[in-house]
């Protein structure tokens, strides 16, 4: 299998940030542009309706924008759904000059001092991702961005905040290697280390990546809507699609709200850790603040087990290291049941399904979750299952991750 997976090196999220657009704004959960491309060139014929019900960093709504194939994308996170509609947005070339403009009154007001305001956000513990100087500045920098609303379209002002997460990420003391957050300590800044004139140079930079990609073309603007993945068929055509491509929440990853809470604070999708915890509880495979307790107390109805023989066996073993982890990856599966119901409704007959699964490890047991979504999928009806493996995740030897295909009757 090494030898194989060797041949996929490039279907990581590295692939992405030298392509244009998709390298906007790095955030953890994201897929190769490459392996979606070749998904599109190995499946799709003229008449393709694409389908991403769990759009994450927008790179399957991309790849179709920019080939002219006809995408929806879904998603219940309403800041990963204005990123993709920012990424997939075609740009004039009054916007991206008014982009220029703006983003030179930024620097204007930051190097000068001229905002007697700035503007921060709700989070809790602020000082620990961000030091008072930098805190400063950045505050500034919404302050102006807020102020120029009246002044600038939606789509300027959009990109304009494509660059300020890119700023902020940077300059952040948070840490996003490990499941549990860590914070770097701060360190007293010598008289000629201003955080001004590091985060100037982080913002001109961001500024010229992004003005440079906005020109490339977008032939097709993809459908981009806040849809329950476990409820697809109240909002989307029946029997629509012709190919699904998507990568679903993995066992694993816990939350996506952990990592995106910076962004989504700032650009004032969140205002507090309840209504954090609480998407994150309607989210598949989410358990942050409020959601941890409600996942406690979670019970599967016994008239619904997962169709995987081996299910049982697998929450038993993680049960005796903890129960609340059980219930976690029981949930979790257990709202995949109903997606994957959604999606035979909203798929065409013949249409093709490509997920992008990889496995996960807690404890000593590992969850072969390429294995599970098979056994889903064939339970629901779908035919011609095939997993074929795609890399190695980490530097865990047992953690890979899949291409799990299917086929509607």
């Amino acid at each position: 299998m090494t030898q194989q997976l060797g041949l996929f090196n490039h279907f990581t999220h590295k692939a992405n940030l030298k392509q244009t657009r998709y390298g906007w704004l790095r955030l953890t959960p994201a897929y190769s542009v490459h392996l979606v491309e070749d998904i599109l060139d190995d499946a799709l014929s003229g008449d393709a309706i694409v389908l991403d019900p769990f759009c994450g960093t927008g790179t399957t709504a991309l790849v179709c924008a920019e080939r002219g194939i006809p995408c929806t994308t879904t998603d219940i996170n309403p800041f990963l759904l204005w990123l993709t509609a920012t990424k997939t947005q075609s740009y004039s070339t009054k916007d991206l000059t008014d982009f220029m403009s703006a983003s030179e009154k930024v620097i204007d007001s930051v190097t000068h001092n001229t905002v007697n305001e700035i503007w921060t956000p709700p989070i809790h513990q602020l000082e620990k991702w961000w030091d008072h100087e930098t805190l400063h500045t950045l505050g500034n920098i919404m302050h102006v961005i807020h102020d120029m609303k009246d002044t600038y379209s939606s789509k300027t002002l959009d990109i304009l905040k494509i660059a300020f997460c890119r700023v902020l990420i940077i300059h952040s003391s948070a840490s996003f290697n490990h499941q549990s957050m860590s914070f770097k300590k701060h360190t007293n800044r010598s008289i000629f280390d201003k955080a001004v004139d590091n985060i100037k140079i982080t913002w001109e930079a961001a500024v010229e990546s992004i003005y440079d990609a906005a020109h490339t073309e977008i032939r097709t603007q993809p459908g981009v809507h806040l849809c329950d993945a476990k409820q697809l068929s109240a909002l989307l055509p029946h029997n629509h699609y012709t190919h699904v491509i998507t990568s679903p929440p993995y066992p694993n990853r816990m939350s996506y709200i952990r990592e995106l809470r910076p962004y989504m604070y700032w650009l004032g999708y969140l205002k507090d850790g309840r209504e954090a915890g609480e998407l994150d509880w309607q989210a598949i495979g989410g358990t942050w603040g409020i959601a941890t307790s409600n996942t406690g107390k979670w019970s599967p109805p016994t008239t619904r087990p997962i169709p995987y023989a081996q299910f049982p066996e697998i929450l038993g073993g993680i049960a005796t290291k903890s129960d609340i982890l059980s219930r976690y990856v029981h949930k979790y599966f257990y709202d995949m049941v109903d997606h994957i119901s959604e999606l035979l409704v909203v798929t065409k007959s013949g249409g093709s399904i490509n997920y992008i699964v990889g496995n996960s490890k807690f404890y000593d047991i590992i969850i072969p979750t390429e294995e599970v979504f098979a056994a889903l999928f064939k339970a629901s009806g779908f035919v011609d299952i095939n997993i074929k493996p795609i890399r190695k995740r980490t530097s865990k030897k047992e953690l890979y991750e899949y291409i799990v295909s299917a086929r509607k009757v």
